[in-house]
């Protein structure tokens, strides 16, 4: 991958009006280029392909982390939401090993945008190797709060194949603090299981409501 190509044909759409919108809206923390998402998406989208067809011929080789690295150390926030695309793209090429890389990332700048995209395509990998999940139960007592954020979160969307005793052990090894993203992204988690399996996430509350704070308790009782 082309990093200096890539990063061009994000900074052709970049709009400074947007950009002030983005910055304020992140807390003045990263610097934007002002290109919202379909735009960057769809100005990527040949190379993206491009780089997913050689996936198919080159497996994991055709992973190419410097340009991930090269994104994510990038000053505009948009060339991190690039290698999210980027690792999205080439998912099915992932291992057990570019899980632990991740993981690095999520460390780096990090806040709730870059980190719910990573555990986005961390959700893909585990889901497509089970025995992943084990990693999960170790990243769910990382000292870092962001690998523990997508250790919460790598569940979402799994719906009927989601593995309730994961689920389980994963919140209650982040229950009693008082940071706001661990107990939002608990929230979040019961919220999407309850639209699958409502009875097991109202009986999770009702076990568990003592050690739960009151934020994850109001978003992951939502629809039960």
């Amino acid at each position: 991958m082309d990093f200096d190509a890539v990063l061009a044909m994000v900074q052709a759409h970049a709009d400074e009006r947007k950009a002030q919108g983005m910055r304020a809206y992140m807390r003045d923390q990263f610097e934007f280029l002002g290109v919202a998402t379909p735009v960057r998406r769809a100005s990527t989208r040949p190379v993206l392909r491009e780089a997913r067809n050689d996936g198919r011929s080159r497996g994991n080789e055709a992973v190419d982390w410097l340009f991930i690295h090269k994104c994510w150390d990038c000053e505009y926030r948009e060339l991190q939401y690039v290698a999210i695309d980027y690792l999205l793209a080439m998912v099915k090429w992932l291992d057990a090993d570019d899980l632990d890389r991740v993981a690095e990332m999520a460390k780096v700048k990090p806040w709730w945008d870059t980190v719910d995209g990573l555990a986005g395509v961390v959700s893909r990998v585990v889901r497509a190797h089970r025995d992943f999940s084990e990693k999960m139960v170790t990243w769910s007592i990382d000292e870092n709060m962001w690998v523990r954020r997508m250790a919460i979160e790598h569940q979402l969307g799994y719906k009927a194949e989601t593995d309730e005793a994961l689920l389980e052990r994963i919140i209650l090894d982040n229950v009693g603090g008082s940071e706001f993203f661990i107990n939002k992204a608990i929230g979040w988690a019961l919220r999407d299981y309850s639209k699958t399996n409502p009875a097991w996430v109202s009986a999770f509350i009702e076990r568990h409501g003592d050690k739960l704070a009151a934020l994850s308790i109001r978003e992951g009782s939502k629809y039960v």
